[in-house]
């Protein structure tokens, strides 16, 4: 597994496990499966995990793999395991957002994390015409400096806001963003924004939400309701750049690379975002081992020119997608916003 430094002493693995799908809505989580699950990652190299204060239940678990994985390879293996969680006040708390609230949240990651100091915190602001996002970076800052985060990163933020918060001295390791074969937006703007202030792009719905896969290559068309909200969010994508036809002809070249590589679409799809300009590593959701081996791949494949212009080829054809990184979902009553839930840092 290709391995790549952030800071001085502070490496994560190319790919990282994402753990949204451990947060319910796509099926019964057992707790101790979990756990497995985690373990044959961070053996396979997999060694940097996602979640969140909002995805339920999951800083809990990946607590509990800390703990066991402790026990199981001792101190030197848990200190090359990095945690990467989220900081996201709900929607209905940002115009009263406090300090006390910010570290309040914080201190339950922590203790769900079985962590002293939270290895890098990625903070996403729901609406702009709130106030507050800015000073709310400031406390994270300051909770940095009190040993309590290692990193601060963001999620989420467009280029404009990227731009504040670095001139306001917020030392932003990275941002998560989604970033995929599908949806370029970072390449207006973000990507070069990332390449003059030095801060790393991690990509989440390279598969979008599964669409990316030889599950849908020839298949009709679904019609909603879909089965979850990612594959909902992510169709949404495949029609505003150009619709369902035009997504089964990169799915069909997509294939045809993967025969040239012995591999999967999906494995294909990822591996082209970890080639991109500033891609410091891939997001990829799971649930369980099942497609460990795969995952594993998409750091060792070698695409050719051919390959990545035979896909440029096919989304040459695709309709640009509107606004910056995010600018679609922020629109609260619009079709990909209406979808988000925006009340869910329960806390303890």
């Amino acid at each position: 597994m290709q391995r790549i430094a952030l800071a001085p002493g502070y490496e994560i693995s190319r790919i990282i496990r994402g753990g949204w799908q451990l947060a319910g809505g796509h099926g019964a989580v057992d707790p101790a499966l979990a756990v497995d699950d985690m373990v044959a990652f961070a053996d396979a190299g997999i060694t940097t995990f996602d979640c969140a204060d909002i995805y339920t239940g999951v800083e809990e678990l990946i607590g509990r793999f800390r703990l066991a994985y402790r026990n199981l390879r001792g101190e030197e293996a848990l200190s090359r395991i990095r945690v990467h969680t989220k900081f996201v006040p709900d929607l209905a708390v940002l115009p009263t957002i406090s300090k006390a609230y910010v570290e309040g949240v914080i201190d339950t990651s922590l203790k769900r994390l079985n962590l002293d100091r939270l290895d890098l915190v990625q903070f996403h602001w729901w609406a702009y015409d709130i106030d507050g996002w800015l000073e709310t970076a400031g406390w994270l800052k300051e909770l940095q400096q009190a040993g309590k985060i290692d990193k601060v990163s963001g999620t989420n933020f467009d280029s404009d806001h990227i731009d504040a918060l670095i001139a306001a001295g917020i030392p932003l390791a990275s941002l998560q963003l989604q970033y995929s074969l599908l949806d370029r937006r970072p390449e207006k703007r973000m990507v070069s924004l990332a390449a003059q202030h030095d801060f790393a792009l991690f990509c989440y719905g390279t598969v979008a939400g599964g669409f990316l896969s030889d599950k849908w290559l020839g298949i009709a068309e679904p019609q909603h309701p879909l089965e979850n909200r990612s594959l909902t969010k992510y169709k949404l994508i495949i029609d505003d750049i150009g619709g369902w036809d035009l997504f089964q002809a990169l799915l069909a070249t997509l294939r045809r690379i993967a025969d040239r590589h012995h591999t999967d679409i999906a494995t294909i799809a990822s591996a082209a975002m970890l080639r991109r300009p500033g891609v410091a590593a891939v997001i990829v959701g799971a649930r369980n081992r099942d497609h460990l081996a795969s995952n594993l791949a998409i750091s060792d494949i070698t695409l050719s020119d051919k390959d990545l212009s035979d896909i440029e080829a096919v989304m040459a054809e695709a309709k640009e997608l509107e606004g910056d990184v995010y600018t679609l979902e922020r629109d609260r009553n619009g079709r990909h916003g209406s979808i988000m839930k925006y009340n869910l840092n329960k806390g303890e």
